[in-house]
Order: C-alpha cells, then structure tokens, then sequence
C-alpha cells in the first residue's frame, strides 16, 4: 500500500471511530458476507456516505445559526438574517429528502 492508500485508510477509520486494523478487519468481513456486491453498489455507497457526511457538517452550521437568530430575537434585537436561515434550512431538509429517495429508489431497484 502506497501513503496515500494509507492516509485514505487511515481517514476512514478515524471517520468510523476505529483503528486502521479495526476497519479493515469490518470491511473484510462485511465484504466476505456479500460477496454479490459489485463495484457500482460499493461506489454509490461511498458517494451516499460522503454526501451525508457533508450533510451533517452543514446541519451542524445551520444549527450555529439558528441560535443566533433565536439568541438575538430574544434579546428584542432584529434578526434581519432569519429568512435567509430558515430558507436555507429548507433547502438542507429537501436535500435530506432527496437523498433518501435516492437511496430508496436504489435500495428496491436493486
């Protein structure tokens, strides 16, 4: 394995809370318990994780706004920015839902 397999490993498992060993020892297992997965499935899989990843640091910005709009309204102050957050937060909630669906369409298509 070359360094970046390695920092490629080493970062999934750190994502996963395990050690290097650990995580390879799961996916090998996981791997051996269906072995009819085919590159595609495992693919679409890694992409599904990396945007949900990407969701819950978004929501976890979207969180850190939303209470400072709640802080400042109150404390009687204006919060010209709460349409713009609660728009936004619109937007990550159809993106959620969009993933599902996604995910469930692949899910029973496959």
């Amino acid at each position: 394995m070359n360094d970046a397999e390695h920092q490629l490993l080493a970062r999934a498992a750190a994502t996963c809370h395990m050690s290097i060993a650990g995580f390879l020892a799961r996916s090998a297992l996981d791997a051996a318990h269906d072995l009819g997965r085919t590159a595609a499935d495992i693919a679409g899989e890694r992409e599904m994780l990396h945007e949900l990843f990407a969701l819950r640091r978004h929501l976890g910005q979207l969180g850190n706004n939303l209470n400072q709009v709640a802080k400042a309204l109150n404390s009687g102050a204006d919060a010209s920015q709460a349409e713009a957050v609660l728009a936004t937060v619109q937007r990550a909630a159809k993106r959620v839902d969009a993933l599902t669906q996604h995910h469930l369409d692949n899910r029973t298509a496959g």
